[in-house]
């Protein structure tokens, strides 16, 4: 077709694979060697002996050899994949010399195509036989590869796996279905198909992202549940984009047509709680039998934003945690499924970094299978603009996972690539991808006119016959259906859709409750409400403070040589533990310590977390003489202690935070953290924070209580070793600045119940401890953020007291001045509000100047939600003082402009709220540590000085 010739992704190879071979041979010549290892039979040896030109006669076998190795290598590039017929991927640097025409490339000509040669034992074309004469081992090979499935798999390096795949592939009559699989193939396209056509009747001018042009997406994902249940699966995670979600939550999912239609529905309140989200970005959770195993499945679709390929963490992550609480250490019982668009899966980074944690120990699910709906386009651009590799699918190479494109209108090679894909699963517990290369029948959404940027596709696909008219045709004409029996089948899906209709008008299903991609059973009470808002005392017996201090500080393995450094440092915690003190470390062994021996799983994952980036924690110790031998000492606190586990992460913040998402989302008793290696490194996944963690509750009623370490404070490393950005998450609280809240008996806990996420600063490692322990004991999970200390973690000051930890104790929100100036309020004269490392560098100042008695310091330890109650006790103590707002980050970032205005609600904006600090900068922090010196003492002396606001209006 005139002007849709692209360089890599568009235009046709022809369906005459003869001529387009002699078309590609002239542009170059195939070179593949053939195959390393491979021996003459004795019954080839024999002709040899018999044979006078027996070097002719090797050479013809070893050509037949390398013929065949190209055809599993390259026959995908001429495979009959795209459906419109026009396109297909340029090959310019590897082009095919395979087919009758070609054979003289490895010196045969035509009358060789007669003779009969020896089958090497790498390929199963020959089925039960041993020999085949030329031309039929060409035949054979065109229809294993060159059809309408195209398989790419010669890349992966081992060799049972290679001899899998051609097995499923090569040998003759692989690809056959009974009647009534057709049948069932029929009956699932008519749902798959009839489905879009009623939403369309329905609501024409509602977007759904419908499914058109790729309707075998449908039968596809029920092959793989169908085959992976046979093979024992119990439990399917997906995550997919918008594109056919609807139809995949009705026909796949099986969730109730009236509860989708409702959602059509103008009059539909947000949701019962938050802002609810739009129809085609919402999960589902459904336990159902699966009819063609009639076993029990379980099936969720994890809730996601527009963010395309943001929910592939995700989904892995809630899949890891699945399969660790039910001890499914191979993937055998859960397993997950993706789906893709195909300049998605191209384009998105995060594609690579979730199949990069596919192999990792602590990452691995066992095994995804991966479905990319090719419509050849991405919104308005093509391939050819969109990515330079030839498919959209090679991304999925650098883990060796098999690669099948299948042409998807055809739904019996769809059904059979399913079918391996699932079983390869099953069989390797390793990825593998399905590419239905497919079209987009309507526009990117339905209101969207394609015509004004691919007019000549479009032009093609208005010709373009259905594909369930065209399998029906096809089934009729083999006699497996009667046309009457198709009509019937129609008809009464037809039929199931209206009435679901109607009944999607009672009000009282509108519920987003409904649409739940994770409960928690026995977590919640019946109407999603905890049980009460009351939180015990996070602190612990002295005794249980004590053992796991020993734990900490000794090596449980005989045999077991530490690093010398290393056992200075197990001295010094056993010292602090005998003077009934912890430092930060300490402090973070004995809040993970307590909770696993209460039986909560605790998680941490991130870059370098099992050391700590700072070589304060040590929760791995390794062998000095024994490679690879280990020990946690924090799985030898108590025998019936819940695990832990503790995993360094490959390179990457988006697809590791999103994994931990995902794994804190599957159960509500288990403390998930994601450390990242420094603060600033979060804005890397500002994707997952921004569309999941900030507003996953209130678009999906989807609590989570996922835990972020985010290294904080300005200690004259540079602009990116400084700022964990606090004034990003400060910002996303949904609080009120302007709204004193009534103060109740239950505040404090009301506060955190009605709030997004939770971000503190703690000042103190008891503090730490209890934050750490209370978003396990409250009867909710909220997101905590933690700006955690990086010159703190060995601040002579910054140790607690056993007594600020005992039982009895609580996280405090605000730590008030305890000082000579609280002895003395009357005679203070500045009050300074402050958070985290700041305090130490304000009281070695007070102390230098001899003020302890007239500046009172306090300490906001939980920023938000913002502790209204204690702030204004604090400042009723102080009457005659003027506030300041001391931090360290520049003005226009950090905490100042969260919590000027909050304060002044809190007084009543009777007075000021005088800041000190840095200026406002572009930069996070200085490069120099001159000027970063320079810059502290500046804001210190403004901070000391009675006299700096006077004047001031």
């Amino acid at each position: 077709m005139p002007g849709w010739r692209t360089p890599r992704a568009c235009t046709s190879l022809g369906t005459s694979s003869s001529a387009t071979l002699t078309r590609a041979s002239r542009r170059c010549r195939l070179s593949e060697p053939a195959p390393l290892g491979i021996s003459l039979s004795g019954q080839v040896q024999a002709l040899v002996g018999a044979q006078p030109n027996v070097e002719k006669l090797v050479e013809d076998h070893l050509a037949v050899q390398s013929l065949i190795r190209a055809y599993q290598v390259r026959g995908h590039h001429i495979a009959k994949l795209d459906p419109l017929g026009i396109s297909c991927v340029n090959f310019d640097d590897a082009p095919v010399t395979v087919g009758f025409h070609q054979v003289g490339f490895y010196g045969l000509d035509e009358s060789d195509l007669d003779k009969v040669f020896r089958l090497p034992t790498t390929t199963f074309i020959g089925g039960s036989e041993s020999a085949l004469p030329l031309r039929e081992i060409i035949r054979r090979l065109e229809m294993a590869y060159c059809q309408h499935i195209g398989v790419e798999f010669m890349f992966i390096n081992d060799l049972e796996q290679c001899q899998w795949i051609r097995e499923k592939f090569e040998k003759p009559g692989v690809m056959q279905f009974t009647q009534e699989e057709k049948r069932t193939l029929l009956a699932r396209m008519v749902r798959s198909t009839r489905f879009e056509e009623f939403l369309q009747r329905k609501w024409s001018s509602e977007k759904r992202f419908g499914l058109e042009g790729c309707e075998s997406l449908i039968p596809a994902l029920k092959t793989i549940i169908d085959k992976s249940s046979e093979n024992g699966v119990e439990n399917v995670i997906m995550g997919m984009p918008h594109r056919g979600r609807l139809n995949v939550l009705a026909n796949v999912i099986r969730k109730e047509l009236e509860q989708i239609f409702c959602q059509f529905d103008s009059k539909l309140e947000a949701a019962d709680e938050g802002s609810g989200d739009v129809k085609y970005h919402l999960g589902m959770y459904h336990r159902r039998t699966n009819r063609v195993t009639n076993r029990n499945i379980t099936l969720s679709l994890v809730a996601n934003p527009s963010h395309l390929e943001a929910v592939d963490p995700v989904v892995q992550g809630k899949t890891k945690a699945e399969q660790f609480y039910l001890e499914d250490t191979n993937g055998n019982r859960v397993m997950s499924i993706l789906l893709h668009g195909d300049a998605a899966f191209a384009g998105q980074g995060v594609v690579y970094e979730t199949f990069h944690l596919s192999d990792l120990p602590s990452y691995t699910t066992h095994g995804t299978v991966h479905v990319v709906v090719n419509n050849q386009i991405g919104f308005t651009t093509d391939p050819r603009m969109a990515r330079s590799s030839p498919y959209p699918t090679d991304v999925a190479r650098v883990v060796n996972a098999p690669i099948f494109h299948v042409n998807a209108d055809d739904p019996e090679a769809v059904m059979y690539v399913c079918k391996v894909a699932a079983e390869w699963r099953a069989t390797f517990h390793k990825d593998v991808v399905v590419d239905l290369v497919c079209y987009r029948r309507n526009g990117h959404n339905e209101m969207d006119e394609p015509m004004f940027t691919q007019p000549l596709m479009y032009k093609q696909i208005k010709k373009q016959k259905g594909v369930l008219q065209k399998y029906a045709e096809k089934l009729v004409a083999e006699g497996i259906v009667t046309r009457q029996t198709y009509e019937e089948e129609v008809t009464k899906y037809d039929r199931i859709c209206e009435e679901a209709h109607e009944r999607s008008k009672d009000e009282k299903i509108m519920h987003i409750k409904h649409w739940l991609d994770s409960p928690w059973p026995g977590f919640f009470t019946l109407d999603g409400q905890p049980k009460s808002l009351s939180c015990p005392s996070t602190g612990v017996s002295e005794e249980e403070l004590r053992h796991i201090g020993q734990v900490a500080s000794s090596v449980p393995i005989q045999d077991f040589t530490i690093h010398g450094g290393l056992s200075r440092i197990l001295k010094g915690r056993a010292a602090m533990v005998e003077g009934r003190a912890v430092d930060w470390a300490l402090g973070e062994y004995m809040a993970f310590g307590s909770l696993l021996k209460e039986g909560i799983h605790v998680r941490l994952s991130g870059q370098d977390v099992e050391r700590g980036t700072f070589s304060h924690r040590h929760h791995v110790l390794h062998d000095q003489n024994v490679d690879k031998r280990t020990c946690i000492p924090m799985n030898h606190i108590s025998p019936n202690q819940a695990p832990y586990t503790v995993c360094n992460s490959s390179l990457s913040e988006y697809g590791v935070l999103g994994f931990e998402l995902g794994y804190a989302m599957a159960s509500p008793n288990a403390l998930v953290l994601w450390e990242a290696q420094f603060g600033d490194f979060h804005n890397t996944a500002q994707c997952i924070i921004d569309q999941f963690i900030c507003p996953g509750q209130a678009k999906w009623v989807r609590q989570n209580g996922i835990v972020l370490l985010l290294p904080h404070g300005m200690e004259g490393m540079g602009p990116e070793h400084s700022s964990a950005r606090p004034e990003r998450f400060l910002q996303m609280c949904n609080d009120d600045p302007d709204v004193l809240p009534k103060m109740t008996e239950d505040f404090a806990m009301r506060q955190l119940y009605d709030c997004n996420w939770i971000v503190v600063n703690c000042s103190t490692p008891a503090n730490y401890f209890h934050v750490m322990r209370r978003q396990i004991l409250q009867p909710f999970r909220k997101p905590l953020i933690i700006f955690t200390p990086k010159s703190l973690l060995r601040h002579p000051e910054a140790k607690s007291s056993f007594d600020e930890m005992i039982s009895g104790s609580h996280f405090q929100r605000l730590i008030p001045e305890q000082g000579p100036a609280a002895q003395s309020s009357g005679r203070v004269k500045r009050i300074i509000f402050c958070t985290g490392k700041v305090y130490y560098e304000l009281t070695r100042e007070r102390r230098a100047r001899h003020m302890e008695d007239t500046v009172a310091i306090a300490r906001i330890e939980q920023l938000s939600p913002f502790p209204f109650d204690l702030v204004k006790a604090e400042t009723e103590k102080y009457p005659k003082a003027d506030l300041v707002w001391c931090q360290e980050e520049h003005k226009n970032q950090g905490y100042y402009d969260y919590v000027k205005p909050r304060i002044r609600t809190t007084i009543n904006r009777t007075c000021p709220v005088w800041y000190v600090g840095r200026d406002p900068a572009a930069a996070p922090a200085t490069g120099s540590k001159h000027t970063h010196l320079l810059e502290l003492q500046r804001f210190l002396d403004t901070a000391f000085n009675l006299d700096a606001f006077k004047g001031w209006s």
